[in-house]
């Protein structure tokens, strides 16, 4: 029986923004550039009793709370602080897995803090971050990665529970569906539709009637209403691919996205410089006004091996988008994908198609 703790920093960007600035504790805070393109990286819990949220665009933010301080976001300065969080975790096990800057799964099964109960192990972790960065962190303490991600949120901020496995049915048959990763509203929508409204109500169906309904995300529908998840705590995932996106202040035609597209590469290739491992496949992404999002993919039979070939097989890219000449586009990203490592690179190409698809 594994014992895994999810670590969820509370509003984390807007907190470091608090934090660092005193003037701005107890006020509500958006962690965005300000312009009708901008979106929320970040919201402090003052704001958040507005309704902002992260994601959400910045004109909309401020229309909802029109006191709210707008912060452009340093990302230096967060991942400064979440290496020192990182550090604080590997005190406590070597087995970490970063979701992102904010939050990880750490398994403490086996604890190097000679800590025995995982609630003792998050306890003082959070301990840790709050005495050594003044931030607070939540915590989420369960048999998986799935419950333990589920209860981080449960007594946010600043708190953490605890999902024993002698409770996890119990804990599951009232959880609403919208709870379970991966159910958005559209899914939510069509599971309530069916009169599945809980994970107690999901229990009813039998794997095959699920997968059916819902294809392969049925199968994960059932093991989640079981507390099912077998997947363990993978520390320094690979790189599998690096991109790089910009979202224009107006939007623009297809044939005026070269400079940016450029721009794009450059940033990218450089970024993959970082990396032991090789990029195959380049992917040139693309957002139109009417929020629609593209994707153009060509695998070379060579990865592309200076930032020219990765700017030139972006660009040509653009002659494979179908959309009519009128259509105008908000975004760009290139990115590089495909990536393995260096040594498997020359063989593994031998056996690549030309065309890596949409």
């Amino acid at each position: 029986m594994r014992k895994i703790i999810h670590v969820d920093m509370d509003a984390f960007y807007a907190s470091v923004e608090q934090r660092d600035d005193a003037s701005l504790r107890g006020r509500p805070v958006v962690v965005a550039w300000r312009g009708a393109r901008s979106v929320v990286c970040a919201a402090s819990y003052e704001a958040r009793v507005f309704g902002v949220r992260s994601a959400m665009p910045a004109v909309r933010a401020e229309r909802l709370c029109p006191d709210a301080v707008f912060v452009p976001p340093d990302f230096a300065r967060y991942k400064a602080v979440s290496r020192q969080v990182r550090e604080i975790f590997l005190r406590h096990t070597d087995l970490v897995e970063p979701l992102s800057l904010d939050e990880a799964y750490l398994d403490v099964t086996e604890s190097k803090s000679g800590l025995a109960l995982a609630t003792d192990i998050a306890r003082d972790i959070r301990a840790q971050i709050r005495e050594e960065t003044s931030l607070t962190a939540s915590a989420g303490i369960a048999p998986n990665k799935f419950l333990a991600k589920i209860a981080s949120d449960w007594r946010k901020p600043d708190g953490q529970f605890v999902i024993p496995p002698q409770r996890v049915d119990a804990f599951l048959a009232p959880l609403p569906v919208k709870k379970v990763p991966g159910v958005g509203k559209v899914m939510e929508g069509k599971l309530s539709a069916r009169g599945i409204v809980t994970c107690g109500d999901l229990r009813a169906w039998p794997l095959a009637a699920l997968e059916e309904a819902f294809g392969s995300f049925g199968r994960s529908l059932f093991n989640r209403a079981r507390g099912i998840d077998e997947r363990p705590v993978e520390p320094d995932q690979p790189v599998q691919s690096i991109s790089s996106e910009d979202t224009f202040a107006e939007d623009i035609p297809l044939e005026a996205l070269a400079p940016a597209i450029v721009q794009l590469a450059e940033k990218t290739w450089n970024a993959t410089r970082k990396t032991d491992r090789t990029g195959h496949t380049v992917v040139l992404k693309l957002k139109t006004a009417q929020f629609r999002i593209l994707t153009r993919s060509y695998t070379p039979e060579r990865p592309p091996e200076s930032m020219e070939e990765l700017r030139d097989i972006a660009l040509a890219l653009r002659a494979r988008v179908d959309l009519p000449p009128e259509t105008r586009y908000r975004l760009v990203g290139v990115g590089l994908g495909g990536f393995r490592e260096r040594e498997a690179a020359v063989q593994g190409d031998l056996f690549e198609n030309g065309d890596g698809g949409n």
